[in-house]
Formats: structure tokens, C-alpha cells, sequence
């Protein structure tokens, strides 16, 4: 069995709490530029964005990963980044481990509307192979790319 561990290390884990999720069937890139959106902000506000996300209503920057992607309304205005994309699989998937981040500071005694996400951190997963046959006897590779996600949230104030 493999052993995880945070990539962080904390001092005081009395003020903090932490979620996990592994092997997120979205691809690392897509998950990396909605944790570079939300982190350092309110728990609260980043559920609210990415609710606004997959609700199609406010747009997510793609600042690396943005080749060929589209301007979007108002993003150079808050972002300073013309392009972005509504990520609805990837966003639901990071709203889910919001809540459960909440969940967990909850049970531990935090205060919910204090809390900041202080660290996120996305790593690559397993990369599942498969053959897709072609003509002529031929077959194409599909790579079926694989994220885990941990975020670390800590009071404020």
C-alpha cells in the first residue's frame, strides 16, 4: 500500500483543516488553473465562484493552458487574462472537496465564514491506456489522464 502525505508541513494543526482527493478523472491542467483562481480566498466566496462556474455565469482564467481558448466577458477587468473556459467537470469536482474541507473544519471547532484556503495542490494522477483500433490494421493510443487535489484551509483573524 502506498503511504500519502500533505506536501505541506504545519506547525500548529490546531487552526487548520485538511481535504483529499485522488485520482479526479480531469485532467491536471484544467484542475492547476482552477487552483491558481481560488487560492488565498475566502471559503466562502471560492464556493460561490465555482458554483458561478458550472453555472455558466462567470467564466474561469486559463492563464497557461490557453491556447485556441476563447475571450470571455470581464475577465480582463477582474483577472487581467482575456481568456477562460467554464470547466463544469473539473469545478464540480473541486467544489466537492470545498465541502468536505468545510465539513472537517466544522467537526473540528473552526469557524466556517474565517476561513481561508491556504494551500492547494494538484498532482498527477495514474494515465490509463487504451487502443482505439483504426483502418489498415492500426490502432491509436488514448490516454485517459488522472488528478489528485489536496487543500489545506487555516483561520484567519
Amino acid at each position: 500500500m502506498p503511504q500519502w502525505n500533505y506536501s505541506v508541513k504545519l506547525q500548529d494543526e490546531s487552526k487548520v483543516a485538511k481535504a483529499v482527493i485522488r485520482e479526479v478523472p480531469v485532467h491536471p491542467k484544467v484542475i492547476v488553473e482552477i487552483a491558481n483562481a481560488i487560492n488565498g480566498m475566502n471559503l466562502k466566496k471560492a464556493e460561490r465562484f465555482l458554483e458561478n462556474v458550472i453555472k455558466q455565469k462567470e467564466p474561469l482564467p486559463f492563464r497557461r493552458s490557453n491556447k485556441k481558448v476563447s475571450h470571455r466577458r470581464g475577465l480582463s477587468d477582474r483577472w487581467g487574462v482575456p481568456s477562460g473556459r467554464y470547466p463544469i467537470k473539473a469545478a464540480t469536482y473541486v467544489l466537492n472537496l470545498l465541502r468536505n474541507v468545510e465539513n472537517n473544519a466544522d467537526n473540528k471547532g473552526l469557524e466556517i465564514d474565517k476561513l481561508v484556503i491556504y494551500h492547494i495542490g494538484v498532482s498527477k494522477g495514474l494515465t490509463l491506456k487504451r487502443a482505439m483500433p483504426r483502418a489498415f490494421g492500426r490502432a491509436d493510443i488514448l490516454r485517459k489522464f488522472r488528478s489528485n487535489i489536496e487543500i489545506i484551509v487555516r483561520m484567519e483573524g
